[in-house]
């Protein structure tokens, strides 16, 4: 899998630099950056602003607000220095990710008030992307990214958004720039890094549309697994989340997670719901283990972290469970979760706990 780091980082800020040094001897002072109500002297300033709060995010393990500092350029700084400072401050985020352990989380608000390694790199190339787009539109100069970069940052931070067969158009609509056929302008967007539940000796990792294309296509969606893992059934779970991804109807919370052991950052297996509620409030979940995790209750410290999480979110009243009639030991595993069997037939028994 194309793992999102600071490689992307380096590309992204080379590219944006390259092109804004045609424009140095412009007056950024004067131009407002597109749509922005800012100079595109100011959002230059802003791009590397940003790019080195996210390495601080991550270099110093913020855990509950940001870092509070920020940068401030010398007094009589030209448009060229700034592109200086630009291409340091993308080098420290990208030396800070490359030596970021993969497990690590640090505090950022949107919308879940975390992001590992992935989304710093994720949201530091599309503060890059698209603010370089928002310069070069005030000054006068067309800019197109490479699209694989612009599918890195959908995969991992748009997967609200339906993909498009122009990756870089289409982010310009999810951040509010641009227009898509079929699609009303948007007036105001967020970025969705993905949502962690804590679950004991686990944490329930939720899963983007790039880690889903990559198991789905049989690799590890960028985890490390335990033997034998992932199990058939996680990679069907990514097929589907992928399809509702392309559909447009994919809700991140809503979908699939890897439970992934505390102790050795290790993934165990995938746990995840089948959609959204329904208008009964009613949520219906799904789980499986790698065989060698199986027998130490992982499937049950993670079915009763996921139901506690669903069950307090207002639009949901009850979650569902199914197994397989012979399947004695899922049957356990919900059963110690604290579900109710409320039906059974022979193709399947089925399990509800309530509020």
């Amino acid at each position: 899998m194309r793992t999102m780091g600071g490689e992307q980082v380096e590309e992204a800020v080379a590219g944006a630099v390259a092109l804004l040094r045609t424009l140095v001897d412009r007056d950024w002072e004067a131009a407002r950056a597109g749509r922005l109500e800012w100079s595109c002297r100011y959002t230059a300033e802003h791009i590397a602003g940003d790019l080195l709060a996210y390495a601080g995010q991550l270099a110093g393990r913020a855990t509950d607000a940001y870092v509070p500092f920020e940068i401030t350029l010398d007094d009589g700084t030209g448009n060229e220095d700034v592109l200086n400072v630009i291409e340091t401050t993308g080098a420290l985020l990208a030396a800070t990710l490359r030596t970021t352990p993969r497990e690590v989380r640090a505090f950022h608000p949107y919308p879940f008030r975390s992001a590992n390694r992935e989304g710093f790199a994720a949201m530091g190339v599309t503060e890059v992307l698209v603010h370089t787009h928002d310069i070069a539109e005030g000054l006068g100069l067309a800019y197109e990214p490479p699209a694989g970069l612009c599918e890195d940052v959908l995969t991992r931070l748009f997967p609200h958004v339906q993909p498009a067969t122009d990756p870089w158009r289409t982010l310009l609509w999810a951040t509010g720039r641009g227009e898509l056929p079929g699609r009303a302008p948007l007036t105001a967007w967020r970025w969705n890094n993905n949502l962690v539940i804590p679950a004991g000796r686990l944490t329930l990792q939720g899963v983007t549309p790039a880690a889903a294309t990559d198991l789905a296509a049989g690799g590890d969606g960028g985890f490390v697994w335990v033997e034998g893992g992932p199990f058939q059934g996680t990679r069907d779970a990514a097929g589907m989340l992928l399809k509702a991804y392309e559909a447009g109807v994919h809700r991140p919370e809503w979908g699939m997670f890897v439970l992934v052991r505390a102790e050795d950052g290790r993934a165990v297996g995938g746990m995840g719901f089948h959609g959204a509620p329904g208008e009964d409030g009613r949520v219906e979940i799904g789980y499986d283990l790698a065989v060698s995790a199986r027998g130490n209750g992982y499937a049950t410290e993670a079915l009763r972290a996921l139901s506690a999480w669903a069950l307090e979110r207002e639009e949901v009243a009850s979650v569902f469970a199914t197994t397989d009639p012979g399947n004695t030991a899922s049957q356990a595993v919900v059963l110690r979760a604290g579900f109710t069997r409320v039906a059974d037939d022979e193709e399947q028994f089925a399990y509800e706990l309530r509020r």
